[in-house]
């Protein structure tokens, strides 16, 4: 998987990259590496995994051979688009995966169950806006080496490689983000009033602590899901219904 420098993305962002002639080294991960942040994600057979900076397209080759998801690769070196479809060939999962030319910063992601990354801070604060603004709640990121500026991973840790692999360190860290659903704002129904103030997946219901995992949503004696503008759940062992007024 591609980690990009900065700085050439932002000069190559404008411009349409097949009237140009560059050349970028890029770190592939590591196999077990890969296989531990698709573990971390969950990933299943009806995910679809969008690689951002797919690189030689191990990543969603993975995802589909070991993981029996689809997988869409989006990468901005055309011939590296072409060796990740050879590759798939090879691995005999070009069925189920299919890689784009493509900038990360405008590609369509948002099919997406699963995304994942390897690239710079920079990059990834880019698309920080974009997963939270694209992705359905419930899509799960991952993050190799890097994360998110405030936000939160729901999950998080070190794999320690069992072999030397080329630009990696002994360890490498993984993150694991939920996309949360929406659900800042009033909520009524049945008499009753509750203000939810969010941070991400974090949120705080009158000053009461919750939780939000996509569109799963807790505080209190409260366990529910949330569906647009619509909570449904459970308060006290009695059914609840909220509806959010704007």
């Amino acid at each position: 998987m591609r980690l990009l420098a900065l700085a050439l993305v932002l000069s190559l962002h404008a411009a349409r990259a097949d009237e140009l002639e560059w050349q970028v080294p890029f770190i592939t991960t590591p196999e077990e590496v890969v296989e531990r942040m698709l573990e971390l994600a969950g990933t299943r057979a009806d995910d679809l995994v969008v690689d951002l900076g797919s690189g030689d397209g191990r990543i969603v080759i993975i995802a589909a051979r070991k993981f029996g998801a689809r997988g869409l690769g989006i990468e901005l070196d055309q011939r590296l688009v072409e060796k990740s479809r050879d590759n798939a060939r090879a691995a005999g999962v070009a069925d189920r995966v299919s890689f784009v030319q493509g900038d990360v910063l405008t590609a369509d992601i948002s099919k997406a169950s699963v995304v994942t990354v390897y690239l710079l801070p920079g990059l990834i604060s880019q698309l920080q806006q974009r997963f939270t603004g694209e992705l359905r709640p419930g899509t799960r990121i991952v993050s190799h080496a890097f994360g998110m500026t405030g936000w939160t991973p729901d999950r998080s840790g070190m794999i320690r490689l069992s072999k030397a692999h080329r630009g990696q360190g002994d360890e490498s860290r993984l993150f694991l983000w939920i996309v949360p659903a929406d659900v800042r704002g009033l909520w009524q129904g049945d008499g009753k009033r509750f203000r939810i103030e969010q941070d991400y997946q974090k949120i705080e219901v009158d000053g009461v602590s919750g939780k939000l995992s996509g569109n799963d949503i807790s505080w209190g004696e409260f366990r529910g899901r949330v569906e647009g503008e619509r909570m449904s759940g459970e308060l006290g062992g009695k059914p609840l219904i909220l509806v959010r007024s704007r």
